[in-house]
């Protein structure tokens, strides 16, 4: 697990200086993500994004609650700086390098816990959501959006053509990450999904932007280096099966959105208050 933190935070610190030139994926799931919060009935004191990256979701929070105190954490230190470096002058939002596993807040601290496209890497979903949580008030809201099992389906089944190795990341179920929300104690839970096309007119182009945007971190450290030239050939030629008529090459995103409420009658306590044995 060391080595995975490691991998995501260095990912991501090299992604953070152009993280928002192409996180084009990022801001449509990030709009659709904040027009779901529109809809619920919530005027937080404290807010919590969690996963903040560079701050994007984070300014549209401070945005739109004005009057909160809105706290970003992330794991990659480059993403903290660069979101420090995104502020207004007048912005009094806080940034915070941090584990979204283990998080340095009190219990009971946030009204809303806010999450845009970060828990696709989490090993331990049931672990964060209890961590969430843990920190949110009775009856405060969680909500959030993650890529889910056919993101990059494309991109995976090209490679399978190619070796037998792991390139491409695996992505939860929608239902399993729904039953997870369920287990760590939250209520009236609801999960729906959205597909995402993107369009490249080459395959370089969406590997590039798969870089540029910090995800294309792998479960360990094997697939590190340079593609030969011989074998993005056999990528490139088995992606062409997905061409579309006009030449463009695809790439689906599933996108999972969630969100549950912290039960009113939640006892007070720390993160082993809200633990569920997990069914081997």
């Amino acid at each position: 697990m060391a080595i995975d933190k490691i991998l995501i935070s260095d990912s991501y610190t090299k992604a953070a200086k152009r993280y928002e030139e192409f996180a084009f994926l990022q801001k449509e799931v990030a709009s659709r993500l904040m027009e779901r919060l529109e809809l619920m009935n919530v005027t937080p004191s404290h807010v919590l994004d969690a996963g903040c990256g560079t701050g994007l979701c984070t300014r549209l929070l401070a945005k739109r609650f004005n009057k909160s105190k809105i706290i970003g954490v992330d794991i990659s230190a480059g993403m903290i700086e660069q979101a420090n470096k995104n502020k207004g002058f007048f912005d009094k939002t806080q940034y915070q390098l941090a584990d979204m596993q283990q998080l340095p807040f009190s219990a009971n601290q946030f009204d809303l816990v806010f999450s845009n496209l970060a828990l696709y890497w989490i090993k331990d979903l049931h672990k964060v959501f209890a961590e969430f949580n843990r920190v949110l008030k009775p009856g405060g809201l969680l909500i959030f959006s993650t890529l889910a099992t056919d993101t990059l389906m494309e991109l995976k089944q090209s490679w399978s053509q190619v070796d037998d190795r792991v390139h491409v990341n695996d992505f939860y179920d929608m239902h399993i990450i729904g039953d997870q929300v369920y287990k760590a104690q939250f209520e009236n839970t609801v999960m729906d999904r959205d597909i995402i096309t993107l369009s490249y007119k080459t395959l370089v182009g969406l590997i590039k932007d798969i870089k540029l945007s910090g995800a294309n971190v792998l479960a360990s450290r094997e697939q590190k280096g340079l593609m030969g030239r011989s074998k993005f050939e056999k990528l490139n030629a088995a992606y062409q099966q997905f061409n579309w008529n006009d030449g463009q090459l695809p790439a689906t995103c599933e996108i999972a959105y969630g969100h549950g409420w912290k039960k009113k009658d939640a006892p007070q306590g720390d993160y082993h208050t809200y633990q569920v044995k997990m069914a081997e």
